[in-house]
């Protein structure tokens, strides 16, 4: 399998992937997203390169030359930028995924996670228990928001990741920066508010692989946030028969192959859905419970990319 990773270089993730994929024979190559490009040209026509369009009927061509020959793409990270760069990006995922190179998480995936007004909205659409959450721009939504959810509040960036930029605020003194950052905007501040969910000082991670699940539980250590990445402590953990259900179910309705789900208690024990990642990291995971995810993904490509091999 050709097999390419988008990512860092550095990043560990990159690297275990690189590493188990290596070891089971396949050519692994990996591409920075600021690499990344297209060759258009009018179907049937001749193009004026150094790499003649291999099909008459191929109006893309993607660069580099791994991309545009990968049997298998794995996305690991989403790097920040301009509304451009990460409207090409995505474009450039699609037009890959449309031409029937398997990627992973799909371009539609990524784009519903990565936004969590989107992906919490879609999964209380069908019925999927989530916190309350409200997203509002100006000063006096703002405020009605917060009082709305009971002047106790989690606020968090739409696009995000372990644990950045998210705030508990649960006083008018915290509040207040939020007020004039959107009355200084002059479009206004597109703010994301969650409802505080009281819980046990622990949440979970399911972390779905295809078929194949692994899970940890996440405790605070110094304040409410559990994030790994924040300072908080992991801990083996066996997930309920229901709450893996909960976390297929959730991972299929956001069309999300490799997903983190983040689950949390609620006071009578229930779980509520927090948020999902469509590109989950299982670094701590792999530490606490000694199971590494990482082959699991390598695998799941291989079945990716063989059911779009082309007939011998």
């Amino acid at each position: 399998m050709r097999l390419v990773v988008i990512g860092s270089p550095g990043a560990w993730h990159v690297g275990r992937i690189r590493a188990v994929a290596l070891a089971r024979g396949h050519d692994v190559s990996v591409v920075e997203w600021r690499q990344l490009g297209a060759f258009v040209a009018r179907a049937g026509a001749g193009a004026e390169r150094a790499t003649s369009l291999p099909e008459p009927c191929r109006t893309d061509i993607f660069l580099p030359d791994t991309i545009d020959a990968a049997d298998a793409v794995i996305v690991r990270g989403m790097p920040a930028g301009r509304l451009e760069e990460v409207i090409l990006r995505m474009d450039l995922l699609g037009r890959l995924a449309e031409r029937g190179t398997p990627v992973i998480n799909s371009p539609r995936a990524l784009e519903t996670a990565i936004d969590k007004y989107l992906s919490l909205a879609r999964l209380a659409a069908a019925g999927i228990r989530v916190p309350r959450t409200i997203v509002a721009q100006d000063p006096d939504g703002i405020r009605r928001a917060w009082e709305t959810l009971g002047g106790d509040a989690v606020v968090k960036p739409l696009f995000g990741s372990c644990g950045r930029g998210i705030e508990r605020i649960d006083s008018e003194a915290l509040l207040r920066p939020l007020l004039t950052a959107a009355a200084e905007a002059p479009e206004g501040a597109a703010t994301y508010l969650q409802e505080y969910i009281p819980h046990a000082g622990w949440d979970a991670r399911i972390l779905l692989v295809g078929e194949e699940v692994f899970s940890i539980r996440r405790r605070s250590a110094t304040d409410w946030r559990t994030n790994l990445a924040r300072g908080g402590i992991g801990e083996p953990f066996e997930p309920p028969p229901g709450w893996v259900d909960l976390a297929r179910r959730t991972s299929a309705l956001l069309g999300v192959e490799v997903a983190g789900v983040d689950l949390v208690p609620d006071a009578g024990g229930d779980p509520l859905v927090l948020e999902v990642n469509a590109v989950p990291g299982w670094r701590g995971l792999a530490s606490v419970t000694g199971l590494d995810p990482t082959p699991a993904v390598v695998r799941w490509a291989e079945r990716r990319a063989h059911r779009h091999a082309p007939p011998a």
